[in-house]
């Protein structure tokens, strides 16, 4: 049997965090070797889209700050606004189907990473995430349309179901449920340990975005660069070149690319968060652990 990171026992927080990057760190060629392999022309579709859509973007921006004011052509303006709108929705639809998929290709890996002994088998994690696909995109469309009514009903709700919804994927995946139970457990699972739940997404996401947040410097750093230069420029419209600068997009291409491996450690943390809650509720791992110690005394 090979020494692997057992993920069916409860743990505390500074395990979940421990474990999630003793995790990636043990295993990182071959995760990120499937993850690019099953995603990676998704991937690089979205990475175009985001230079077209910031080239785009600073066109229409353009075109509206340079329309005759004194005469302005409405189909004009509607035109430019209809383009930016555009390019914006559809970024959220792309972006949306490779987080999807990543998250598919990351819990997969580990259920296999589990099944297998520590060993994630290519062709099981490639084929289950292409059968789930449409399972991912009803949960991710029912939990998004949950969020919009817990938001409009007010603020607070928002955060209880983000959290309660935080399990939504790791269940899908390690359960096997549909769209409709997944939703179901995952308050059946929170129950009684939802502050315990928010407490460890909340320290995870702030850690997460800080190191995501070093790929933007370098794009950060030369928009400020960029903005002195132009400030001394008297057209308007100058300051919107940055978004058609090969140099600027290309830092922004590297933190698309970051931030988006970096999205790999929440994934793989919500599998553990999942694992934790049900062994306090259930004990799977301990009943497991029983069976396999009564198999071998046979």
């Amino acid at each position: 049997m090979n020494n692997h990171i057992e993920f069916k026992k409860e743990r505390d927080l500074g395990a979940i965090i421990t474990d999630t990057f003793t995790f990636i760190r043990e295993n990182w060629r071959d995760y990120f070797l499937t993850v690019f392999k099953i995603i990676g022309p998704v991937l690089l579709v979205g990475a175009a889209l985001l230079v077209f859509a910031m080239v785009s973007y600073s066109g229409a921006i353009k075109g509206i700050i340079s329309l005759d004011q004194s005469a302005p052509d409405p189909s004009n303006i509607m035109g430019n606004m209809f383009g930016m709108f555009g390019w914006i929705f559809l970024m959220f639809v792309v972006f949306g189907i490779v987080y999807t998929l990543l998250a598919e290709v990351s819990l997969f890996y580990i259920k296999s990473y589990i099944e297998n002994n520590g060993v994630a088998n290519f062709e099981e994690v490639k084929d289950n995430t292409y059968a789930n696909i449409w399972k991912f995109v009803g949960l991710g469309v029912l939990s998004i349309l949950m969020m919009i009514v817990a938001y409009v009903l007010c603020v607070l709700p928002v955060v209880y179901i983000a959290i309660v919804l935080s399990l939504a994927m790791p269940i899908m995946v390690f359960e096997n449920k549909s769209v409709g139970d997944t939703i179901s457990h995952c308050f059946t699972l929170i129950k009684s340990e939802w502050w315990n739940t928010f407490g460890v997404v909340l320290v995870i996401g702030i850690l997460v975005s800080m190191l995501g947040f070093i790929f933007s410097i370098p794009s950060l750093i030369y928009q400020l660069i960029s903005m002195g230069v132009t400030f001394t420029n008297d057209d308007p419209t100058a300051i919107l070149g940055i978004l058609e600068d090969p140099i600027y997009l290309m830092l922004n291409l590297f933190a698309y690319f970051g931030k988006f491996l970096f999205y790999s450690v929440t994934l793989v943390a919500s599998a553990f968060i999942y694992f934790d809650l049900n062994e306090q509720k259930n004990f799977t791992g301990t009943f497991e652990k029983i069976e396999s110690l009564g198999s071998d005394e046979n």
